[in-house]
């Protein structure tokens, strides 16, 4: 597991080419081992159905494990571990051996997608890093040989990026807010590592306003690849999570900060809005981890990760459908006798990203827009401004009337008077007021009304050998353009760190402007 922004690391992973369609965002979980009294693979795999989980992570390819989820239709991420990267680096048929012997005989009954090559190699000894690219071509190498699976990423040289921009690979990385927050509690929230936040932070850099560490750590790898000009790869987040248990000086590690991060963060995933600099890009995500693992060494805090006990049992509630368990915030900042605000556009935002902000919302955003097409009842005045304030709102209401809901790139407000006017009636949350009509119906608040966790992708076979197409999400962030100054969030300037932190390992750049 990593260890905060400091040690952000990146895997190489190889896909399947036969099989897959993905639609929407994908929510995984970490199946580490580590542990003493841990259920048996079969058991697990029981467990992993019964709260519907479809995608799981494992850092080898343990054959238990492999035929313990044999024609379950989990979704498996496999790993080569750093003790295999000498062989597998030196010489080709080590890796057809362990190809033909460890995998093949249990697929396609494992249903497995992704093979991550090492795993925190900076951290490793010895020189583990220099030995991920040639193993990685190496594996390439015997998967097309067997013609199975396609392609995948990794991070850290040039090389690896270009192998995976050639290869249409994503990036993966190990995002934890947690340890910003605890490392630096002056200067980072809790609120704001929690996605809790309803204030914002704007990056001096490119004016893009944030309201959580993850979003801020995200596009700092984004910026960071775009400054190397690798603008096409995709990021997938292979580990982010909170720990429930920590030592003395972890104030922050407990049940309710975990169970508030990854639901928040399962939420913020599947409303697929994407982040500040990358609106509408899916990411997948996998949480770290499945069980808590006595064994893993270093503080408190390690070994408290999981969402379940090794007998089964949760460590907290979790809704992977993004519906419950924790009641959205409630809006602080709401100035009307009955507490209701709505979103709309800002007079100040520019045309394009107004059309820009109505496609997403009429589209990813699953807001129903018809009341603003000719003819209806909101159409009227024919402006960008008022098209944009409809949709804007009506997304709002929908994802729990929250700060975030109403960013749309910095391009929303809320209001505390009701835009409504003439037959054009504007939704409220609670009610599905319509344009068209004035009748009423209870509507959900949670963040994730139309979707379900795991039902924004499938795996279909096919035997038109398709490429892996990526699933993801993302997120919305703020509504007011403006700077909280009593609050010394250092979003910006952690996002800077990142970036700088990137480009010096990587040695390619000297110094970063945003593009």
């Amino acid at each position: 597991m990593a260890r905060g922004v400091k040690q952000l690391i990146f895997f190489v992973s190889l896909f399947l080419t036969l099989l897959v369609l993905c639609r929407g965002s994908t929510i995984g979980v970490c199946y580490g081992r580590n542990a003493d009294d841990l259920p048996t693979p079969d058991k697990v795999a029981q467990l992993v159905q019964q709260h519907k989980i479809k995608y799981l992570r494992i850092y080898d390819s343990n054959i238990q494990v492999l035929k313990a989820f044999a024609n379950t239709g989990v979704e498996l991420m496999i790993g080569i571990t750093n003790s295999d990267l000498l062989p597998f680096s030196q010489f080709q048929s080590n890796v057809d051996t362990w190809l033909r012997n460890s995998i093949l005989p249990y697929y396609p009954a494992a249903r497995i997608t992704c093979i991550t090559v090492g795993a925190e190699v900076t951290e490793s000894p010895g020189n583990a890093s220099a030995l991920v690219v040639p193993a990685m071509h190496n594996v390439l190498v015997a998967l097309k040989k067997k013609g199975a699976f396609n392609s995948s990423h990794a991070f850290f040289l040039k090389p690896m990026l270009e192998f995976l921009a050639e290869n249409q690979s994503p990036f993966m990385i190990d995002i934890y807010p947690y340890y910003a927050y605890r490392d630096s509690p002056n200067n980072v929230s809790l609120d704001y590592a929690l996605f809790e936040s309803s204030s914002e932070v704007i990056d001096p850099n490119t004016g893009l306003l944030y309201t959580n560490m993850f979003d801020a750590q995200i596009d700092a790898i984004y910026f960071a690849l775009m400054a190397l000009n690798f603008r096409t790869i995709k990021v997938m987040v292979t580990e982010t999570g909170w720990p429930s248990k920590g030592s003395s000086k972890e104030k922050a590690a407990t049940p309710d900060n975990a169970q508030t991060y990854n639901t928040n963060l399962i939420r913020h995933v599947i409303n697929n809005s994407g982040t500040p600099a990358k609106l509408g890009e899916e990411l997948d995500i996998y949480i770290f981890s499945l069980f808590n693992e006595n064994r893993k060494p270093g503080i408190e805090s390690e070994r408290n990760w999981g969402l379940f006990y090794p007998d089964q049992t949760s460590v907290y509630n979790l809704d992977f459908s993004g519906k419950g368990v924790l009641e959205m915030p409630a809006n602080k900042n709401s100035t009307s006798f009955n507490g209701t605000t709505w979103c709309i556009a800002s007079s100040n935002a520019s045309q394009l990203d107004l059309q820009n902000a109505i496609d997403w919302a009429c589209g990813s955003g699953n807001v129903d827009c018809s009341a603003i097409q000719p003819s209806q009842p909101c159409f009227e005045p024919d402006t960008l401004v008022s098209h944009a304030s409809y949709a804007f709102n009506s997304y709002y209401q929908q994802n729990g009337a929250t700060d975030v809901a109403c960013s749309f790139g910095g391009t929303g407000v809320k209001v505390d008077k009701d835009p409504s006017y003439d037959n054009c009636m504007y939704m409220i949350t609670g009610t599905n007021k319509t344009a068209a009509s004035n009748t009423t119906a209870i509507a959900s608040t949670s963040s994730s009304t139309q979707n379900e966790a795991y039902a924004h992708s499938e795996v279909r076979p096919e035997n038109n050998g398709d490429d892996l197409v990526w699933c993801g999400q993302r997120h919305h962030f703020v509504s007011r353009p403006k700077r909280n100054g009593d609050r010394p969030f250092v979003a910006a300037s952690g996002i800077v760190f990142v970036l700088f932190l990137l480009v010096y390992i990587l040695r390619l750049s000297k110094s970063y402007s945003p593009p």
